[in-house]
């Protein structure tokens, strides 16, 4: 039998991880199977752009691994069973149960509305392309209002949450639907991790833009017009978009995986689960620690980082090759502030902001490159690669994950 490799999430860590597998690994040894609840491409990164309404790619999943012996499973991950090596899947037809030798773990993460009394009801969030969808849906009725109620007013947009979702989900509406007021609710000092150079920027950028900004505001409740905070101020909205946070799944948690509180999976140097020797995780599902001794942040640099590891470590365990020490680091933050602006913060090795930054055009062309790049690499996840086929040598030992099916065929 062959070693059946798994992946969990076809985002930007699961498309190039999987991809990278199936360059490297011979066919005849291993084969690989990637579960996705959509069947396209999702450029997370863009979702704001997407909801303010530009058209932004979602290559099909399908033309994305043609030719390169993937198989691809649309459907939703319901369960892991680690113990007994299943994966429990829900679909069209049912769903069902996926066994696997190695699974990579890359379901990602949503948004997080931290339990606030009626965020998940009135509430619109960029964390998922049919929220993004539903919101851009939202602002084009409103777009059509011409003064809300007959009173000459411009329909009211209010942004929650003032990390680097919420000022780009803020700053791109607030260019692209001129029509509407924004609002950005900030629970502390605005851009609090930039550099001063860099905080002035995004406040020069609000400013032109004309989003108002609301600092150190704490929303205690969302309704259907209006956003309540807990000074008892009440803000005027036509729709509220949540951006407050991420969280995970409780898949992980559930299944007996060894988790953070936060339900992220605690992995070691390799990504490989402390917990489970044949379960590997990666991007935001992955609690890491970083080349500078700190847990690596969300992020699609992580992504990228954490999936390159991940492969490093299957691919050497599995051919009996040393296994290398990749890149493991957060070189900082791109922001885009619209299309014609954007801010790029080099962070040190405490995470701290350096204090120079880059902004305007040139921080927006550089961004709009990372961007590029992402799509490119995630719809073309062997580009470039060794085209050796690696085959696939016996575990050392039983603690390694070698079943008896696969013995003398496959490691973990």
């Amino acid at each position: 039998m062959k070693h059946r490799i798994v992946v969990l999430g076809a985002g930007y860590a699961g498309c190039c991880t999987a991809g990278v597998l199936a360059r490297r690994l011979s066919p005849a040894d291993a084969e690989i199977t990637v579960v996705n609840a959509v069947p396209d491409f999702v450029q997370r990164l863009r979702l704001h752009q997407l909801a303010a309404g530009q058209a932004i790619e979602a290559p099909p999943l399908a033309d994305v691994f043609a030719g390169t012996g993937i198989r691809l499973r649309v459907a939703r991950v319901t369960a892991v069973d680690p113990e007994r090596r299943v994966v429990a899947v829900a679909d069209a037809d049912g769903g069902g149960e996926l066994g696997y030798d190695t699974l990579l773990y890359a379901l990602g993460s949503h948004g997080d509305d931290h339990g606030v009394p009626g965020a998940a009801a009135y509430a619109f969030d960029v964390a998922a392309r049919p929220s993004a969808l539903r919101l851009r849906e939202r602002l084009d009725s409103l777009d059509g209002l011409g003064g809300r109620g007959g009173r000459g007013e411009n329909p009211n947009v209010v942004v929650v949450g003032d990390g680097l979702t919420g000022i780009e989900t803020a700053t791109e509406i607030a260019e692209s639907r001129p029509g509407v007021s924004v609002a950005l609710v900030a629970r502390g000092e605005l851009g609090a991790r930039l550099s001063a150079g860099a905080r002035g920027h995004l406040r020069r950028a609000c400013d032109r833009l004309g989003v108002t900004v609301l600092e150190h505001t704490v929303v205690e409740a969302v309704e259907a017009t209006r956003v309540v905070c807990a000074d008892g101020t009440a803000l005027a909205s036509d729709a509220t978009v949540w951006t407050a946070g991420f969280a995970v799944d409780p898949i992980a948690a559930a299944g007996g995986l060894e988790v953070t509180g936060n339900g992220r999976i605690v992995v070691d140097r390799t990504m490989r689960s402390t917990s489970h020797p044949n379960v590997y995780a990666v991007g935001d599902s992955a609690y890491a620690i970083g080349d500078n001794g700190r847990p690596l942040p969300m992020s699609c640099a992580s992504a990228g980082y954490t999936g390159m590891q991940a492969v490093a470590a299957i691919v050497g365990r599995l051919t009996g090759r040393a296994i290398a020490n990749t890149k493991l680091d957060h070189p900082g933050n791109h922001i885009s502030l619209g299309r014609r602006d954007g801010i790029l913060q080099r962070v040190d090795d405490q995470g701290q902001a350096k204090p120079k930054y880059t902004g305007g055009r040139k921080a927006a062309r550089i961004k709009a490159g990372i961007l590029r790049m992402s799509l490119w690499a995630g719809a073309h996840p062997t580009f470039g690669l060794p085209r050796r086929k690696l085959r696939l040598v016996p575990a050392p030992d039983a603690s390694a994950g070698q079943t008896a099916a696969h013995a003398g065929k496959a490691a973990v």
